[in-house]
Formats: structure tokens, C-alpha cells, sequence
């Protein structure tokens, strides 16, 4: 071999190593995505700071849960979907079965019973389940001739209803409502027919009754019957949204400012921290900040939107739209039981409110949209 030849060899040779070394080091994410989630849980860490009364405690394992987020995200991003289609059955009978375990072993508080107790921090499995659901259905039907045949749309039923009636009886009725949510709209992605969803409307009219008198609880049904009067308990079941829509209103336009708001800082704002979040928000930054904030929500909707319309096969189109719209309704339960428009159902606002099984729970399912992202990239590229 010539003295050429070799150097050209060592060159090409090299670069196939760079090019390989490039290749294991790139993380495959979406960065509008990734920039949009960041910006929000910016505005999460501020809006908690202050809502805890500058709580460091709160801002830290806030901090900690996001990074441990953040980390699962990109994880997961770098996966391809049939991958986590092959893991879809084992998540979810993996939850179903820690629901089953928070029957006999679960941890209560305030009347609930719907934690594990790791001993370094409380489990919440429902969590898994807001994931678990749609990527179940998601991998069942996106197997089966769409629209779904009527035993698809019974065995798609029988997976949404059963953790849905496991969280239910924790009780916890708004995580049972967004696990049913998030079910429910891989069905519709999947083409229900007009047929059972008027059916649907027509079964829910007629068990309301039964719902209302035998499955409910008697503080759920004041929840219920004081979003119609909140005035007819002003000191009792209508604390909460009286102070709530206080706080709102006291805002205006532009807010009293960063920790200036007295129904938060005074304790006057019940959950301050938690579920009431956005009341503290639109106290201190006033309407013009509750917009800033939607708008960020908006832009990261129309994201998994686009990258649910875009998805390169049926699995990614109805598990990325499934995620991207129980985000959706995540936000508006949780902004319309705070301004008295819905019953409070203990939703919290995603990546602005305390919670750490949350935060970690919503972080899996944007990494799991970033890897559908991935995989129109990665196809697009090897045509």
C-alpha cells in the first residue's frame, strides 16, 4: 500500500469512527417540545415559590421530580415506538396491579386511601395508569381493522373501565375521569362510530341517576351542589371557590405582582400550592398572565398535535393524539374548577402544580410523543 493510499485509508477510517461517535452522542428529541416544557415548568417553579409562602422545601423536590422527569423524557424519546408498543401490556397490568395493591396495603390521607409508601416517598399508582391506558389501547387496536368492530369497542371498554373503577373507589373521581378521558380518546382517534357515541351519551344519561345516589360520596355530591350556590356555605364547601374566583378577580389585568398576592400569601386560598395554583398566578400576574400561560399550553397542544397527524404509523397517531388531548383536558378541569365553571375534582394544573408522581407521569408521555417525532424523522430520512 502506497503512503497515499494509507492516509486516505486513516481518513476514511476516521471519519466513519466520527461519524459513529456523532451518531451514540446525538439525542434524538424534539425541541420545540423539549423548549416549550422547559419554559413551563420555568413559570411552574416561580408561580410554586410563591404559592408555598417561598418554601425552599417545595421548590427543591418540585426541582428534583422535574429533573427526574426531564431524565425520563429524553429516555424514552430515544426508543422506537414499537419498542415501547412491545412494553404496552406489562405497563398496564403492572398497574393494575399496584391499584390493586393501594386496596390492601395503600397509604390514606384526607379520607383517601390511593398511596404506596416507598419509605423515601409516597407512591401515587393512578399516575401510571393516565399513561398505561392509552398506550394499551393504542397498541390493541392500532392491531385491529379501524373503525373498531363492536368486540374491539367492548374489549377497549373492559381496559378503560377497570382502572378507572379501581381509582374511583379510592376514591379519587378526577384521575378516574382523565384515565376514562385518555381511553376514551383513543377510541374517537380510532374512528368510533356516530352510532356508540350516541349510544354512550344515551347509557351516561341513564345511569346518572344510579351514579348520583349509590356511587357517589356525600362530599362529592356537595362539591357537585356548590358549584350551582357557593354562597350557601360560604365557610364550608364553598370556601374553596369563593376564595378561589376572589383571587382571580383580584388580579385584573396585570396582577398585584410576584408574592403580592394577599389570598395566597395571607392562607386565605385553600391547595395554594397544589390544585388552586393557577387562582395564585392570576392574582399576582393578573389576566395578562394567565394568557402567557395558556399560550404555552396552546403551542404545546398544537406540538403533539402536529406530531400526532404526522406520526408514520397508526400505534404513534393514536397514542400521540390520546396523550396530547388528555393534556388538553388536564388543563381545562383544573382551570374550570378554579373558576367555579366545573366541580373541584382534585386535578392538578400539569407541570405548574406540586406533585411529584405527576410531573414524572406527564414527562413519560411527552417522551413517549417525542418518540413518535423520532420516528417520522427517522423514516423520512431513509426515503
Amino acid at each position: 500500500m502506497s503512503q497515499g493510499d494509507f492516509e486516505r485509508s486513516l481518513k476514511e477510517h476516521g471519519s466513519s469512527v466520527y461519524g459513529e461517535r456523532k451518531r451514540w452522542l446525538a439525542l434524538r428529541v424534539d425541541v420545540p417540545l423539549l423548549l416549550l416544557l422547559l419554559l413551563l415548568m420555568a413559570i411552574g417553579i416561580s408561580v410554586l415559590f410563591s404559592a408555598s409562602g417561598q418554601d425552599f422545601n417545595y421548590v427543591k423536590r418540585q426541582g428534583v421530580f422535574m429533573g427526574i422527569g426531564l431524565f425520563a423524557m429524553l429516555a424514552v424519546a430515544q426508543f422506537d415506538p414499537r419498542f415501547i408498543q412491545r412494553w404496552a401490556f406489562v405497563l398496564y397490568v403492572g398497574g393494575i396491579g399496584l391499584l390493586i395493591a393501594v386496596i390492601f396495603i395503600g397509604v390514606g390521607a384526607k379520607g383517601a386511601q390511593r398511596w404506596l409508601d416507598l419509605g423515601f416517598f409516597r407512591f401515587q399508582p393512578s399516575e401510571v395508569l393516565k399513561v398505561a391506558v392509552p398506550l394499551m389501547l393504542s397498541s390493541y387496536l392500532a392491531q385491529r381493522v379501524l373503525p373498531p368492530h363492536f368486540k374491539h369497542v367492548v374489549v377497549a371498554l373492559l381496559l378503560i373501565g377497570t382502572p378507572a373503577i379501581l381509582v374511583g373507589i379510592q376514591p379519587d373521581l378526577g384521575t378516574a375521569l382523565l384515565i376514562f378521558a385518555a381511553g376514551f380518546f383513543v377510541l374517537f382517534l380510532a374512528g368510533l362510530g356516530r352510532a356508540y357515541l350516541l349510544g354512550a351519551l344515551f347509557a351516561g344519561l341513564s345511569i346518572a341517576p344510579i351514579f348520583w345516589f349509590y356511587l357517589l360520596r356525600d362530599y362529592q355530591k356537595t362539591r357537585i351542589l356548590t358549584l350551582l350556590d357557593p354562597q350557601s356555605d360560604k365557610l364550608g364547601a364553598g370556601w374553596n371557590i369563593i376564595q378561589s374566583t376572589t383571587a382571580i378577580g383580584a388580579g385584573g389585568s396585570s396582577g398585584k405582582g410576584w408574592m403580592q398576592g394577599t389570598q395566597s400569601q395571607l392562607d386565605f386560598l385553600p391547595e395554594s400550592h397544589t390544585d388552586f395554583i393557577i387562582a395564585v398566578l392570576s392574582e399576582e400576574f393578573g389576566f395578562t398572565g394567565v394568557l402567557c400561560l395558556l399560550l404555552v399550553y396552546l403551542l404545546i397542544i398544537l406540538r403533539g398535535m402536529m406530531i400526532s397527524l404526522n406520526a408514520q404509523s397508526m400505534f404513534g397517531r393514536l397514542l400521540a393524539g390520546s396523550i396530547t388531548l388528555t393534556f388538553f383536558v388536564y388543563v381545562f378541569v383544573n382551570m374550570g374548577m378554579v373558576s367555579g365553571i366545573l366541580p373541584v375534582v382534585g386535578v392538578p394544573l400539569p407541570m405548574v402544580s406540586y406533585g411529584g408522581t405527576s410531573i414524572v407521569t406527564l414527562m413519560l408521555g411527552f417522551g413517549m410523543l417525542m418518540a413518535v417525532s423520532k420516528e417520522k424523522k427517522r423514516m423520512g430520512e431513509q426515503l
